[in-house]
């Protein structure tokens, strides 16, 4: 049995590690499902995230809850396409979706196993709405996104919990609320294995009476015997062990809560530590454990010291609490157990930005005893669990599985004691779910279907490997929304796009076709692909080939390539799908480049998801190298300073300088505050905002290229970010007279008397720098002697020809402050 056992957990691990087959690994209560993922998760080669539907779950699986990683919103996921796959963006909560950091989407583009547990618990149109999401971003030809599934648990158990009214809305799109309902599942080629030997249980009248529950088989006799464990007003012994489970919480609380009253010992309450992001929802103890000596406890998690001293399910009784210590006695133990608190921890997965490598990265801790009161759990509580001595009271089973979920926690019939009689009404069973269970037992896969998976799933990798139609599909949608928006658009993008789709067909993708029955004819030949000499000879040759063809019709094009455009959405648009045809290419070529020295699976997949994390669009933004510009390096740094000018300001790109003003001001470069002021579209306001960037600049690459710049290139500079008034008060400070500063700035010198005489009448300008006090008194007098109808004409003509009217403006502005 052993041997039999070893060999389905084998065919379970191959059909993981050599196919891309989804894989239902399913098997009655007790028989390694969960021993299997935790292997799993430490001898895969392949990039898996774990996902499970509850906190609680989610937690002992080592993962994070399908709602959490996919950023689901609560309630039905209701498709709204012919086929029922494809999800809108406009449904409550799709937003989401769209708020999926970089990192998250790398970490999903680079992966290739996603591991479902609990499945039976998993929702149909939630499964469906974790396909749209993985198309969305990996793949959105295939079913979960090309992602290979692996979906753990058992439907005779504990069935998806969907309310009424919610079903009333997702009946119009499913046969049932389960799992195996899912569009996309039924669309993708799911192998059932089943795990058939039972560790829990080794007594043979037990696991047959259990497995007849399971399939709702009972026959009279079956339920006689399994009604010989009743046992009205049961009361065993404190030191027993024995653990209650109800089919509501409330029962469950009931009973622990009236047995620990009834203890006369002290009360003692141990608060959990909460540190970073550990959610209430998934505490997995009591936030605050009441305790006394004498209480019935049943241990939370596996022991993680060497002794191994419990394992998640044992029930004792707590004999001594010593301040931070409690210890409990087991049944059969000799000494008890000291027992202190224990952590949990709350993970996430991130992708590590240097290795690329996807990584578990605690975020939260939860710090508790592993303890729970324990003379009763709820039966949904205790899946998973080992119960030696177990009370079951199921009169108010109300959800399918439940009874057998109850009665197989027991490891043996002895230890089964029945609080109320069964009867052939408390079996509930979903007869979709037998029919589906049933399917999967009579269609267990052998070698030989393991086999004919392998051979398919290499000769899928190796199409894909010279497969560039999804890189010409890419360049199409950039064409297209190239010439929706042409008037928008600068530069010869969509030229040199246009130019090598004819030899790219040619001499890639017809030549590819014509390679594909050559592979699969050597393919099917000489065995697997590792080991195939002659596909490897082959391969190798059609590598350099390809990667010749690659470089020359893509890669150099491309790198000549470059557009322009004010209009933000546009540039984020095309910029987008630069950099997803960027990934394709590196993704293309990393894979092309990992077989140069012979084809490995495990080599391919690795750097294949590598190559798939997408760069940061940094070649996506090099529009400066199709456009007509004199200094296209100088281009790129105004393009880089007016994206973060905007992500600082929040101000729009196109509203802090337009790209029209940024190709002349790098055509021309502009070494002084006037030549940049006299840039069409850089005067007035725009100079007093953004003139000492611009020209810092510009005199910065003026510099590094050995190009003339100005003596007092500081000055110019602050110059650059004055308002017109006060660049002239800077040149006068700096010494010259307004007739100089006139001839410098190209302005008459009464403007500049003027901008002085602003400066004079706000006092930070001393009004004799710049007239005498001879001409200031007499002008000082004609003007207190001027009478309300005279002008300033007639003060001048009353003055005379040595005084301007620059000077009378200049006094008039200092007695009028």
């Amino acid at each position: 049995m052993h041997d039999e056992s070893n060999q389905q957990l084998k065919l379970a691990f191959n059909f993981i590690h050599y196919t891309n087959r989804n894989v239902f690994l399913t098997g009655k209560a007790g028989t390694g499902k969960t021993t299997f993922l935790k292997n799993l998760k430490k001898i895969s080669p392949k990039r898996m995230v774990v996902v499970a539907p509850t906190g609680v779950a989610a937690i002992n699986a080592g993962g994070v809850t399908i709602h959490s990683f996919f950023q689901l919103p609560f309630g039905p996921q209701i498709p709204q396409s012919a086929d029922n796959t494809i999800f809108p963006d406009n449904r409550p909560g799709a937003d989401r979706i769209n708020r999926f950091s970089k990192n998250k989407i790398n970490l999903i583009r680079s992966l290739d196993l996603l591991v479902i547990d609990e499945i039976s618990m998993v929702r149909a149109d939630v499964l469906d709405a974790i396909d749209a999401t993985l198309r969305r971003f990996k793949n959105r030809y295939q079913p979960f996104g090309g992602i290979q599934l692996l979906m753990i648990g058992d439907l005779q158990q504990l069935a998806p919990v969907i309310k009424d009214d919610e079903w009333n809305i997702l009946k119009k799109y499913y046969d049932t609320g389960f799992f195996f309902s899912s569009h996309a599942l039924k669309k993708s080629d799911c192998v059932g294995i089943e795990l058939k030997h039972i560790y829990r249980q080794s007594e043979q009248v037990f696991i047959d009476l259990l497995n007849k529950v399971r399939d709702n088989k009972m026959n009279a006799a079956d339920l006689q015997l399994l009604n010989n464990r009743f046992k009205p007003n049961f009361s065993p012994a404190e030191d027993e062990g024995y653990i209650t489970l109800t089919t509501h919480n409330y029962q469950a609380k009931r009973i622990n809560e009236a047995q620990l009253k009834k203890l006369i010992t002290k009360l003692h309450q141990f608060q959990c530590t909460v540190e970073g992001d550990f959610p209430e929802y998934a505490f997995p103890a009591d936030e605050v454990l009441e305790i006394k000596t004498g209480a019935q406890v049943m241990f939370l998690k596996n022991d993680s010291s060497i002794e191994k001293r419990y394992y998640n399910g044992k029930i004792g009784q707590v004999v001594n609490i010593i301040d931070e210590q409690i210890e409990v006695l087991c049944p059969g133990d000799t000494e008890p157990i000291t027992v202190e608190p224990d952590v949990w921890e709350n993970s996430r997965y991130s992708l590590n930005e240097f290795s690329g490598e996807i990584e578990e990265v605690v975020v939260g801790k939860f710090i508790q005893y592993p303890l729970k009161l324990a003379w009763a759990i709820t039966i949904h509580k205790s899946q998973g669990l080992t119960f030696e001595k177990a009370i079951i009271d199921a009169r108010q089973s109300f959800a399918h599985g439940q009874v057998y979920v109850a009665l197989s926690r027991c490891k043996s019939l002895d230890g089964l004691v029945l609080s109320t009689p069964l009867n052939s009404q408390s079996v509930i069973n979903d007869e979709t779910v037998i029919g589906f269970t049933n399917q999967v037992e009579q269609n267990q896969p052998d070698v030989k279907v393991l086999e004919k998976h392998r051979k398919t799933y290499e000769l899928q990798l190796l199409n894909e490997l010279f497969d560039f139609k999804p890189v010409v599909r890419t360049i199409s949608y950039l064409l297209k929304i190239w010439n929706e928006n042409a008037s928008s658009l600068m530069g010869n993008l969509h030229t040199e796009l246009q130019n090598l789709l004819k030899p790219v067909q040619a001499e890639i993708i017809d030549v590819a076709e014509k390679f594909s029955p050559q592979l699969e004819k050597l393919a099917g030949r000489y065995g697997h692909a590792e080991e195939n000499a002659p596909l490897q000879e082959r391969l190798k040759k059609a590598t350099e080939y390809f990667l010749t063809k690659l470089n020359e019709h893509l890669e150099v094009p491309l790198e000549q390539t470059g557009f322009e455009t004010d209009n933000r959405a546009i540039r984020k648009r095309l910029a987008d799908i630069l950099g997803q045809l960027e990934t394709e290419l590196a993704t293309k070529r990393a894979g092309l480049e990992s077989i140069t020295g012979g084809f490995s699976i495990q080599r391919y997949l690795e750097v294949r998801a590598l190559a798939s994390i997408e760069k940061p669009a940094v070649k996506a933004r090099k529009q400066a190298a199709s456009l007509n510009v004199t200094y296209p390096d100088f281009y790129r740094k105004l393009l880089e300073w007016r994206v973060n000018k905007s992500m600082e300001t929040g101000m729009d790109e196109a509203k802090i300088v337009r790209q029209k003003v940024m190709l002349e001001i790098a055509q021309k470069l502009p070494a002084t505050a006037v030549e940049l002021k006299a840039v069409k579209g850089m005067g007035g306001k725009k100079m007093e905002q953004f003139g000492q960037d611009i020209l810092a600049l510009v005199l910065e690459f003026r510099r590094e290229k050995g190009m003339d710049i100005p003596l007092n290139a500081k000055q110019e500079v602050e110059l650059a970010g004055l308002d017109t008034k006060e660049v002239s008060l800077t040149l006068f400070k700096q010494g010259l007279k307004p007739s100089k500063i006139a001839q410098k700035r190209n302005l008459a010198v009464s403007t500049i008397e003027g901008h002085l005489a602003h400066f004079v009448n706000r006092g930070e300008l001393d009004i004799f720098e710049l007239i005498d006090r001879t001409k200031y008194d007499a002008i000082a007098k004609c003007l207190r002697e001027k009478t309300e109808t005279e002008t300033t004409s007639d003060i001048k003509n009353k003055l005379g020809n040595d005084y301007s009217y620059g000077e009378i403006r200049l006094v008039m502005a200092d007695l009028y402050k």
